[in-house]
């Protein structure tokens, strides 16, 4: 194993994107290391997307680009105007608060950059901030995209662990909203500190009304698929094609902002985008294949359980490692090759299984804030026309008051728990 981490490391370093990294890694050991028939290869990858619960990436993606093909961003921006416009640092809370309701229809850390970047980073600067401080509040709050669901990454895990995809939506709301608050305050601090602008006039009811009526055919979507999965209506990946469905008949004939043209480009590129995930999701599987012939997941176990028999220092330690691979890997890598090693130590720790996920995933996904793989860093910088370095020195402050937020939720699991355990999923 010692060599496959040479390669590996090789690899990334040289800026081979994860999926083949994981493949060329993998191919190495069979071809030289391991006495396996390569015949395997195949088999693994395949069996790695031959999923049922993995059609919901596709759809999720493509209900994501519909919505946000539909113009619905604009009208959750004003939305999110009226609600929080008059704190001080406006248009920066109104960033953090459109994000959350962005992440309900997209599930995306990417996309939100993308998609509110381009208005409200504009704007900001418009308004007086940085584009250094409108760039990091952005970039940010996207990190809030992939734990309130729906999320790409949930699935993935569900796939990985076997845990209920509904209880990991379930389980990722209030994490999501505490992470945005802690955003918020920091936010707020600045806005006192630098005298930041607020919205001072009071919104004319007529146009309330009518910034409410455009928002809520967007947040119907997300309202769609929670009581629809939540209720037992259908399942995950029946509520990804309702919510399909619901997204063009929004675009096309509620909002009227969709072209026909606009709904075939949103299926190519959620097709595009899908295939890069499952590609990623087919090469993390065989390269666990290889992990498992090393027993690599009971060294690690073993090394754990020697090192110490306390539950706080385990996951302090987890949380360290796992903020470290984040950094150097794909949220969707990650999990899908170390949430089968860390999830049985955990609970030889007594951990519950559902903290100990939302736990790794709003861990993993501040990986696309941090440099060298922050994919929302690569996302926000051409919007901004800033380097890499600058958005990165400025989000520091954010991604600290982000990591409080996560030792909040190792440490305090009703922070996790008390919304499925209200559903029902767990008792």
């Amino acid at each position: 194993m010692g060599i496959i981490a040479v390669v590996f490391i090789l690899a990334l370093a040289i800026g081979i994107p994860i999926a083949f990294v994981l493949g060329v890694s993998s191919l190495y050991y069979f071809l030289f290391l391991g006495n396996i028939p390569l015949s395997m290869i195949g088999q693994k990858m395949y069996s790695g997307i031959d999923n049922y619960i993995l059609l919901a990436i596709p759809f999720f993606i493509l209900a994501g680009e519909l919505m946000n093909r539909s113009k619905i961003t604009d009208a959750l921006i004003s939305f999110s105007n009226i609600l929080v416009g008059r704190i001080p640092g406006a248009l920066a809370q109104v960033n953090i608060v459109a994000s959350v309701f962005f992440a309900g229809i997209t599930g995306s850390g990417v996309a939100d950059t993308a998609a509110l970047g381009s208005i409200l980073i504009p704007a900001m600067e418009k308004e007086g901030y940085t584009a250094e401080y409108a760039t990091a509040v952005t970039v940010a709050s996207s990190v809030i995209g992939p734990i309130i669901p729906p999320s790409v990454v949930m699935v993935i895990y569900s796939m990985a662990t076997g845990e209920s995809v509904g209880a990991l939506f379930a389980a990722g709301y209030l994490p999501g909203i505490l992470v945005a608050f802690s955003l918020m305050v920091l936010s707020y601090y600045y806005a006192k500190k630098h005298n930041h602008p607020r919205r001072t006039n009071k919104i004319p009811m007529k146009e309330v009304i009518y910034t409410m009526k455009e928002s809520i055919i967007g947040l119907m979507c997300p309202a769609i698929l929670v009581i629809g999965i939540f209720s037992g209506y259908f399942t995950p990946t029946e509520a990804a094609v309702i919510a399909c469905l619901y997204a063009i008949i929004a675009g096309l004939f509620l909002l009227k902002t969709m072209s026909l043209k606009e709904v075939f480009d949103s299926f190519l590129s959620a097709a595009v985008t899908s295939s890069v995930t499952l590609l990623v999701i087919a090469l993390a599987n065989l390269f666990g294949q290889v992990l498992a012939i090393e027993r690599i997941p009971s060294l690690i176990a073993n090394f754990m359980l020697n090192l110490t028999s306390n539950k706080i220092i385990f996951l302090l330690m987890v949380n360290v490692f796992l903020l470290f691979m984040g950094m150097i890997m794909d949220p969707g890598a990650s999990v899908l090759i170390l949430a089968p090693i860390f999830l049985p130590i955990a609970l030889t720790y007594g951990i519950q299984p559902l903290h100990f996920a939302i736990v790794m995933l709003v861990n993993l996904n501040f990986g696309l804030i941090t440099p060298p793989v922050g994919t929302c860093l690569y996302a926000a910088a051409p919007i901004a026309k800033l380097s890499i370095e600058k958005i990165s020195k400025a989000v520091l402050p954010f991604i600290g008051v982000e990591l409080i937020a996560l030792m909040f939720l190792t440490y305090i699991p009703e922070l996790t728990l008390i919304v499925p355990r209200l559903l029902g999923y767990i008792y």
